[in-house]
């Protein structure tokens, strides 16, 4: 387990390390987790069908999602991917022996414009996705307290989510890092 304060910690003394010479992606985050390395890093097109299978491994999202038709997706990563107002973001498992990490874990950062607050910047976290053989490590928490961090790095003065009203685990989890439930979500399908 990883405590919040831990990670913050790590993150600030990593984030100084990373530099633009690096040829592999850089890494956002890296933890030494239970069976391995968790590294952070912005996602890539190969990591499409592996983000889809964490979105659709969710009762809510089961009935969401169908991976049988890619092209819908490819448009939206490629428009995520192209927008700098837009984070996307995968957690690898880098494990002893291993050839390359594998995708266990995800989320969308975006970075909103408003006038309210003084004209304060705004960060919504979106899909927020650890794979259920990981979770309760802290790989959770610690991609939400980064992407905290790289709003506060950006200038945002609040960041938001809406969580589903069932998730009741999650409503908890989010309160645990310091969110409140201040605001009733409503949405309206098009």
């Amino acid at each position: 387990m990883v405590s919040a304060r831990k990670v913050r910690e790590h993150w600030l003394w990593q984030a100084g390390r990373v530099t633009s010479e690096q040829h592999d992606p850089p890494a956002l985050l890296t933890l030494d987790v239970d069976g391995g390395t968790f590294r952070l890093r912005h996602a890539t097109q190969a990591d499409l069908p592996q983000i889809l299978e964490l979105l659709a491994d969710d009762q809510l999202a089961a009935t969401r999602e169908d991976i049988s038709e890619m092209a819908p997706y490819e448009r939206a990563f490629e428009a995520i991917d192209g927008d700098p107002a837009h984070l996307l973001v995968v957690g690898e498992l880098v494990e002893p022996g291993a050839p390359a990490g594998a995708v266990v874990a995800t989320f969308q950062l975006s970075f909103l414009p408003g006038l309210s607050r003084r004209g304060a910047w705004r960060s919504q976290l979106e899909a927020v996705r650890v794979s259920a053989r990981l979770r309760g490590l802290g790989i959770g928490a610690a991609m939400v307290l980064w992407a905290a961090e790289e709003s506060r790095r950006r200038g945002c003065a609040l960041m938001q989510l809406t969580t589903d009203k069932s998730r009741k685990d999650a409503h908890r989890f989010y309160e645990r890092l310091g969110f409140a439930a201040s605001h009733e979500g409503m949405k309206l399908t098009l």
